[in-house]
């Protein structure tokens, strides 16, 4: 079997498109078939530097990564695809040998989704591909609606690390922040007390920015846990009575949203106004029924798309 599989030209996108990486041609044989068969078109590449060269160039839906190979191994690989901003959204999936913990979160430390053992199971290949292509579409689609809606927002991992950022973010970054490296930093060590500290003022620049966590603490805003964060300029922060105003809300579910948009959780909403997390939650449900959404993220969203018009 001839594994040169679109080697020269980029496939069409009406499939999933899988890129594996392996050193051992026979494994390489073995799961193209599995996932031909399967419907998938895929691409193939034999070492590290190949396969971020073929996943930058043909933008793969998932990657299948032997974790150990020759010259650069599947870790500092996955690492420098999550490090290249056209490669870092692609789902990697490790193929591994090695079982013991310490390689396991290794794989996850350097940006992996999953693993499979081997002698891999193909049915189990086969499953997980699919919910992490899933996954990643849903996350890459959000992420085109908070770009379209015009709103600054960062995406952060569990340690706090940026995933991905809008361009509104970066603008406002750009013109505010002169030390960028000490800025992401400061939001590190942030996020590692987020649990108590909602919200972030960063003073003393051009314009004082707010940045406002719209996730509880260990919630996810999605199945590859990424976290979101609103940047915003201190004048932009809607007023209740804007909000009410824009969004056809009572004062009180007014009141709600502008905490929410200033990231605080529920348990700091209902301390502030005095209501009970039961109180709030019902506030919220009517604000998700109203703004037509279903998270937190969708209603600010949502609310400054409006306060805008």
């Amino acid at each position: 079997m001839s594994l040169a599989i679109a080697t020269t030209q980029l496939p069409l996108k009406t499939e999933q498109v899988v890129l594996i990486v392996d050193d051992i041609p026979d494994n390489l044989a073995l799961l193209h078939t599995t996932l031909d068969e399967a419907g998938y078109t895929v691409l193939v590449a034999t070492d590290g530097y190949s396969a971020i060269e073929r996943a930058s160039n043909f933008q793969p839906d998932a990657i299948l990564l032997d974790a150990m190979m020759p010259g650069i191994n599947g870790f500092e690989t996955c690492k420098l695809l999550k490090a290249n901003p056209l490669t870092q959204h692609i789902p990697i999936i490790f193929m591994t040998g090695l079982t013991e913990s310490e390689h396991v979160v290794q794989g996850f430390q350097s940006g992996g989704v999953d693993y499979v053992t081997k002698p891999l199971q193909h049915d189990e290949v086969l499953a997980r591909l699919n919910t992490h292509i899933h996954n990643s579409r849903q996350v890459h689609q959000r992420e085109q609606m908070i770009n379209a809606a015009g709103i600054a927002m960062l995406a952060l991992n569990s340690h706090g690390q940026l995933i991905w950022q809008t361009p509104l973010a970066i603008q406002l970054l750009q013109e505010n922040i002169e030390d960028i490296d000490s800025f992401y930093l400061k939001i590190k060590v942030w996020w590692q007390q987020a649990e108590v500290q909602s919200s972030l003022l960063i003073t003393g620049i051009k314009q004082n920015l707010s940045l406002s966590r719209l996730t509880e603490s260990g919630q996810a805003a999605n199945g590859l846990h990424n976290h979101l964060v609103m940047i915003q300029t201190q004048e932009t922060i809607p007023a209740p009575h804007v909000l009410m105003q824009c969004c056809g809300i009572t004062p009180r579910e007014a009141e709600v949203l502008h905490w929410v948009a200033l990231g605080k959780t529920n348990r700091d909403i209902g301390e502030i106004l005095e209501l009970s997390p039961r109180t709030v939650n019902k506030h919220l449900e009517h604000i998700f029924s109203k703004l037509n959404v279903e998270t937190r993220t969708g209603a600010v969203s949502s609310a400054l798309s409006r306060v805008k018009k």
